[in-house]
């Protein structure tokens, strides 16, 4: 069976080096060409290809990309992916997006004859890495059971949602929720810089207490620390929080506390810290 991945970034590459260690035949396309260096560095039966087109033969075709204008932009319209590639073929995008787009996907896919799976992921690059990504699985039972072995390789757990606006509401839910906890923790970390109290303190108090979260656990050391490096990029969360309001809004959903989340992640992006880890909301709470 012959794989093609579009987009090895931080969280693609991991997948696809998963399926070039587990002996499969990958085709890779980045418009970086260091993160191909980097993704084809993890065996040899990964290949570069020049072109996007050339994916078109694969049997599976995974996308990872950054924006659902990006998808669109590679799989749609007169000259996407979709209309090249062969019918009976797989799609399966692993991307962060909207409902109404991966239903726009599905169903282009669909009148193609090739099948579909919307399975966006629930953790971060190094859970990538480690095949350790949970995958949130939308599309056709049948599809999805036909390529469950293989989404096996790549992550773990795989849930499947039915639907596959369910599966992009799972992660868009997961990351509203995360990252109203991280505004939480940086606004509770301000407020006890006012209280002369010691941020690495506070987060040892806090752990036996129930203010303890992931969050917590994992970016509190990192702001009490200046560490501010992307792992999570503060622009990659405001894409993701914007599309999950706009979704909550459609469904009638005025998700108030979300929208506060947003303005501080819009106001760190004006601010130019949106290279940085999404904890940089930090510095523009006051």
């Amino acid at each position: 069976m012959q794989f093609g991945f579009i987009g090895v970034g931080q969280m693609g590459g991991g997948l696809a080096r998963n399926l070039i260690r587990a002996k499969k035949s990958v085709l890779v396309f980045d418009l970086n060409p260091e993160a191909v260096k980097t993704t084809l560095a993890a065996g040899a039966t990964g290949r570069a290809a020049t072109k996007i087109e050339e994916l078109a033969e694969a049997d599976v075709v995974f996308t990872s990309l950054p924006m659902p204008q990006h998808l669109e932009s590679v799989m749609l319209g007169p000259k996407g992916l979709l209309r090249q590639m062969k019918p009976g073929s797989t799609y399966i995008d692993v991307s962060t997006i909207d409902p109404a787009t991966a239903r726009k996907l599905s169903d282009a896919a669909e009148a193609k004859g090739i099948h579909f799976l919307e399975c966006p992921l629930g953790k971060t690059p190094a859970h990538a890495e480690k095949a350790e990504e949970p995958i949130f699985a939308g599309g056709k039972k049948a599809v999805y059971e036909k390529m469950l072995d293989t989404l096996k390789i790549i992550g773990k757990p795989v849930y499947y949602l039915g639907e596959v606006e369910a599966s992009c509401a799972v992660k868009l839910i997961s990351n509203l929720i995360g990252m109203a906890n991280l505004a939480v923790l940086a606004e509770g970390i301000r407020i006890a810089e006012k209280a002369g109290i010691d941020s690495k303190f506070l987060l040892e108090l806090l752990n036996d207490t129930g203010a303890k979260s992931f969050q917590m656990d994992v970016r509190g050391p990192w702001i009490a620390g200046g560490d501010f490096k992307s792992r999570f990029g503060l622009d990659l969360a405001l894409k993701d929080i914007r599309l999950g309001c706009e979704m909550a809004k459609a469904w009638g959903n005025d998700a108030k506390m979300m929208q506060v989340v947003l303005d501080y992640l819009k106001a760190g992006s004006s601010a130019g810290y949106g290279k940085e880890d999404c904890n940089a909301m930090y510095k523009v709470i006051q």
